[in-house]
């Protein structure tokens, strides 16, 4: 049996191993996301690799590792303790701890890891996919040609997570896609009511885990294509094709 400090080692061990692939240059995420998200993504990434109830370090021991100011932290902070990923506790011996979390939402072949509300999550991402057609649709008829250059800029980050086998940067930048997909819509109803479930889904993930039996790089790569001959369907305005590309997105993933 693990003695008190060979228990603390390994716990210092896995925060280490945790800094190691989550270092600035892994956890910048795709543009539109403030550097106090980016900031709370890489604190519950860390989280995410110890037990519940693990001291993370001081609150200025943990700003250093994000490479922040103090007000951007306070910001990620704050953003953390609305979605139960950390508590603070002050005085000696306090700091950052990581909080239980055990919710997961299925997400195609994989898993979001939540904060809380498993089947709040579950609904939104039900309700976005069905919306899904109806923004596409809007898309094939309205999208301009700047609105077209946007999407294709919107596969390169979801190109380079792919190729970089990162799971979590590759479902954030392929929501910041359908976002951008959503923004072409001539309803305001619809781009409302769409972006505020993609804020939630994004809101309560803490990251990106594989299903049983699921490989998530050949997942991501998979995606990946699909979206690409999505945005290319759409630039030929090719109705047929554009549907059933977005149809076998919903059904397959």
């Amino acid at each position: 049996m693990a003695t008190a400090d060979e228990h603390a080692g390994a716990i210092r061990a896995d925060i280490g191993a945790a800094e190691m692939a989550f270092r600035r240059s892994d956890w910048e995420h795709p543009a539109g996301r403030s550097r106090a998200e980016q900031a709370a993504d890489h604190v519950a990434r860390l989280a995410a690799a110890v037990p519940p109830g693990t001291r993370l370090g001081t609150k200025e021991d943990v700003r250093a590792r994000c490479g922040v100011s103090v007000g951007t932290f306070n910001e990620a902070l704050r953003l953390l303790q609305t979605r139960q990923v950390i508590t603070v506790r002050p005085g000696p011996g306090g700091g950052l701890f990581v909080t239980n979390r055990a919710a997961t939402a299925r997400l195609g072949k994989s898993l979001l890891e939540l904060d809380a509300g498993e089947a709040a999550v579950a609904d939104a991402i039900r309700i976005r996919n069905t919306l899904d057609p109806l923004l596409i649709e809007d898309a094939l008829w309205h999208a301009s040609p700047a609105d077209l250059a946007v999407l294709r800029d919107c596969l390169e980050p979801m190109a380079a997570a792919v190729a970089s086998g990162d799971p979590a940067a590759f479902v954030h930048a392929n929501w910041q896609l359908h976002a951008q997909i959503a923004a072409i819509s001539p309803s305001q109803l619809l781009r409302t009511l769409y972006s505020s479930l993609l804020e939630m889904i994004e809101r309560h993930t803490l990251s990106v885990l594989p299903a049983e039996g699921t490989s998530l790089p050949g997942y991501i790569e998979e995606r990946y294509q699909l979206h690409a001959d999505l945005v290319a369907a759409l630039e030929r305005r090719d109705a047929v094709e554009t549907r059933r590309l977005i149809a076998t997105h919903n059904t397959q993933g």
